[in-house]
């Protein structure tokens, strides 16, 4: 079942080690199939590196699992509570990448502080509050907060992104890891100034509309 799928998760999982966003079982890729409705996840706590595309638990939206024999990840409830608020999203994405939850450690937003933020995100990045690990609440401060942005910060514990594809959040999370390193050492040089938002309107405009093939 959605064997395409599948290994299209698996592949995806394996960006997230090379791009230094998670260690050892942590974090998680979800992708949605439009047509069923039905969600691909990563198993609960088995290493990247024995991964494979069979391994990944296909559940509906409700959470029943549909295929598969392990458990699915921990973080499931809140993958699906998202699906079900945004039907524009078709891939989430968890991880604790140092540079970003160092932010999120602290409650404290990414501002649009560089060029590169105002083309993947068109604004801040925002921290929603503190929630535990198991049921919705996770996913109802991800809702609750991360507004336009495919990517948000949970506050004392890491990120979630979304995207209309799983391979679009990934990016997004590879993105956040990456901006947040650059705020985080322009900091230790000084304050930086916000870009107007006019002006990041424009960026994200360009980006989306105008750059690339």
């Amino acid at each position: 079942m959605l064997e395409h799928l599948k290994e299209e998760v698996y592949k995806l999982h394996l960006e997230l080690p090379k791009y230094g966003l998670v260690v050892w079982t942590s974090g998680n890729v979800s992708a949605r199939d439009p047509e069923s409705g039905l969600v691909v996840i990563k198993p609960s706590g088995i290493p990247y590196e024995e991964l494979r595309p069979e391994h990944h638990v296909v559940v509906n939206l409700q959470g029943d699992i549909v295929e598969g024999t392990l458990k699915p990840s921990s973080d499931t409830t809140s993958h699906l509570y998202i699906y079900r608020q945004r039907e524009d999203v078709n891939g989430v994405v968890h991880t604790h990448s140092p540079y970003a939850t160092a932010f999120a450690a602290v409650g404290r937003p990414i501002p649009v502080y560089l060029t590169a933020m105002g083309d993947e995100f068109g604004g801040p990045i925002p921290c929603a509050g503190f929630a535990l690990i198991g049921d919705e609440e996770i996913g109802q401060q991800v809702v609750e907060h991360i507004g336009s942005s495919p990517a948000v910060l949970l506050k004392q514990h890491g990120v979630f992104t979304v995207g209309a594809t799983a391979e679009a959040a990934v990016k997004a999370a590879v993105m956040v890891e990456d901006v947040a390193r650059t705020v985080w050492l322009a900091l230790q040089l000084g304050q930086p100034d916000e870009i107007l938002p006019e002006d990041v309107a424009k960026l994200h405009y360009r980006y989306t509309h105008v750059y690339g093939q």
